[in-house]
């Protein structure tokens, strides 16, 4: 315990690191995965924008990409890192692995989340004379908006357990934290200091969007 009071300074930093990873990232890959989802969701058959190979191209992507474990895409991207100038072990390796990694995860949200608004309510926009875009980039997510804060608010939970993984590449956060300090100088008290910020953080993104989501379902 002793060992932990000392550490305290390094667990709030590393505390704040993790936050600044997952917010950073969150930006890139929510950003990307939303534009990604877009497409996915207008250039499928029968959509806004029907292109069946396109559709086929990115379905084939994302599908490729989404199921592998966050670990190994980790090792996987590091030559794609070092390539681009970007470091293969620190913080800035981890938003971009983490960046990547949600990006596709995000995209099959957003996609199956749009599919969900009525057809009615889309022919309706058509038939006032509403263009194919307007429709795509402001009236479908705001018909979904709601499931969509619950989407990115499961990827927001899901970044934080990324970071804790990408610990064990140095890139820093809560997770390098529990691993240096507490895994491998056997001090489980640190490693439970780590897990409890952790768990204190993954619960106030739950709440927060579970919240808005409410509130926006509710109008």
């Amino acid at each position: 315990m002793d060992r932990l009071v000392t550490l305290l300074p390094e667990l709030w930093a590393a505390t704040f690191e993790t936050l600044y990873v997952v917010s950073i990232a969150l930006l890139f890959g929510g950003l990307a995965g939303l534009l990604l989802g877009l497409a996915l969701y207008a250039t499928r058959p029968g959509s806004l924008f029907p292109q069946r190979v396109v559709f086929g191209v990115l379905n084939v992507v994302v599908n490729f990409f989404r199921p592998i474990p966050f670990v190994i895409l980790l090792a996987a991207v590091q030559p794609l890192a070092r390539g681009i100038g970007i470091p293969g072990i620190g913080p800035e390796f981890g938003i971009f692995a983490i960046s990547l990694a949600s990006m596709f995860a995000i995209s099959r949200i957003v996609e199956q989340n749009l599919l969900t608004v009525d057809r009615g309510v889309i022919e309706a926009a058509r038939a006032a004379g509403a263009s194919r875009s307007r429709i795509l980039f402001r009236l479908v997510p705001r018909e979904a908006l709601g499931p969509l804060i619950l989407g990115y608010t499961f990827i927001l939970v899901a970044l934080v357990d990324m970071t804790a993984i990408a610990g064990a590449v140095a890139a820093g956060g809560l997770g390098e934290f529990a691993i240096v300090y507490g895994f491998r100088q056997f001090n489980p008290a640190v490693t439970w200091a780590a897990v409890l910020v952790i768990i204190v953080i993954v619960q106030a993104v739950q709440f927060l969007g579970n919240a808005l989501a409410r509130k926006v379902l509710r109008r």
